[in-house]
């Protein structure tokens, strides 16, 4: 077996556990490296596993595995939470196409006992939308936004809400779209104050931004409170 150099402290170390990334890894090294994680007993997230990469997993193993194929996600010995308190997390995207990655995100912050909503389909071609909802997107304290296309909600919904906005912007569109890029462009040259921006498709990093914001607002009610 190959040797992996697991990083066992991160999640003590910066608030964020470390994760899997499978998209550059073989079968053979991901089943390493999950019966590595439950011989010492340690629940993992996956990132960036195919489903054709899951099917090739010992059915055994997969039995372990809770697989989201939207996401292309996999938690070992995902563990239940009570989802029964007001959630801190909205995740907004601009259209249905932008899904994958929301549920990226979502599903990186279960994985950290975080609960979060998700609104859906609210772009600004058609405004009235994300009007509609944003009232509700207000009562969260911490926002992320998926967008393709020209990341045009980036700006719109940063101006309308009053807390910081986690931008991801998304490779979903054609021609000058270009991959994400102009999205991307889009959110970093944003006027209006208050985006943080992360790289396109990065929606574990857009989920682990909103861990640490989330783990600082419980330190700040420990003090208040404690």
């Amino acid at each position: 077996m190959q040797q992996y150099n697991w990083d066992i402290n991160r999640a003590d170390r910066t608030g964020v556990p470390e994760a899997v990334l499978c998209s550059s890894k073989s079968v053979q090294q991901i089943v390493e490296i999950i019966d590595l994680s439950i011989t010492e007993s340690r629940r993992i997230l996956l990132t960036r596993l195919a489903k054709e990469k899951f099917d090739q997993i010992p059915s055994l193993i997969q039995q372990r595995l809770d697989y989201c194929s939207q996401s292309a996600t996999a938690i070992l010995d995902k563990v239940e939470f009570l989802d029964n308190e007001h959630k801190r997390v909205v995740i907004v995207t601009a259209g249905t196409s932008d899904m994958a990655v929301a549920k990226e995100v979502a599903r990186t912050l279960e994985f950290s006992s975080i609960p979060a909503d998700i609104i859906c389909d609210v772009g600004v071609a058609g405004l009235w939308r994300l009007l509609d909802r944003i009232h509700e997107i207000n009562t969260y304290p911490i926002v992320i936004a998926c967008a393709g296309m020209e990341g045009a909600i980036f700006s719109v919904l940063a101006g309308l809400i009053n807390t910081p906005l986690i931008a991801v912007p998304i490779s979903v569109g054609y021609g000058v779209s270009n991959k994400g890029k102009t999205a991307l462009e889009s959110a970093l040259a944003s006027c209006a104050p208050g985006v943080l921006t992360v790289n396109i498709d990065n929606g574990f990093g857009a989920a682990c931004a909103a861990i640490k914001m989330y783990n600082m607002f419980d330190k700040l009610r420990g003090n208040q409170y404690g």
